[in-house]
């Protein structure tokens, strides 16, 4: 079997806003001497450094949500709609872990109006049988991704768990294929993200 190099795609957004959340609960947040909280940084570093000590990739993407409006609410004004805004002490911290991802010569990735699922979607799309492909995310929509060559990387709760989702993982599991995602989402209520490619 032929050995190909794998390239982990990261799904900043859910690792931040994971880490941010795990962290805050106590109401306690690490700070810069000048005050600015890091524990979402912190969090989302410890991350980062474990999957790819654990799965150990050539290659490391970090895709990114732009913030504003997307096409999907042109589409669907409600989409999101309902979501809170972000806690203030998570704010500062957007800008500056991807500064941190730079520093590590890791690429920043983003596009106005798309979603970071978006970018992921396309890059492993794009990457097809070159290259493994490792998706790590907490977001079950990437579900809809798995191929041959395409695994999803679940973050599970604390450091090191992961549930790592191949075709035949995820038809055991539920008994249906990458492409009902989407349908059993929408049964379920949700509004799933059809990732744009």
């Amino acid at each position: 079997m032929e050995n190909k190099p794998k390239v982990m795609l990261i799904d900043g957004m859910a690792l931040l806003f994971r880490s941010f959340y795990a962290t805050s609960y106590t109401g306690q947040f690490m700070r810069t001497s000048r005050g600015i909280p890091t524990n979402a940084i912190y969090g989302f570093t410890k991350h980062l450094f474990l999957a790819r000590k654990a799965f150990n990739p050539e290659y490391i993407v970090c895709c990114w949500d732009m913030g504003g409006t997307t096409f999907r609410n042109e589409l669907y004004p409600p989409y999101k709609a309902n979501r809170p805004d972000p806690p203030s002490e998570l704010i500062p911290q957007f800008s500056l872990v991807k500064e941190v991802v730079q520093a590590l010569d890791i690429p920043n990735i983003g596009a106005r109006g798309y979603e970071a699922d978006d970018c992921i979607g396309t890059l492993a799309s794009q990457i097809g049988n070159q290259a493994e492909t490792l998706i790590v995310t907490s977001d079950h929509d990437y579900l809809q991704l798995l191929d041959d060559t395409t695994k999803v990387i679940m973050l599970k709760k604390g450091y090191r768990h992961y549930h790592v989702y191949l075709p035949e993982t995820l038809y055991s599991e539920l008994g249906i294929t990458p492409e009902q995602i989407i349908d059993l989402k929408a049964l379920m209520g949700d509004v799933p993200t059809i990732i744009r490619v």
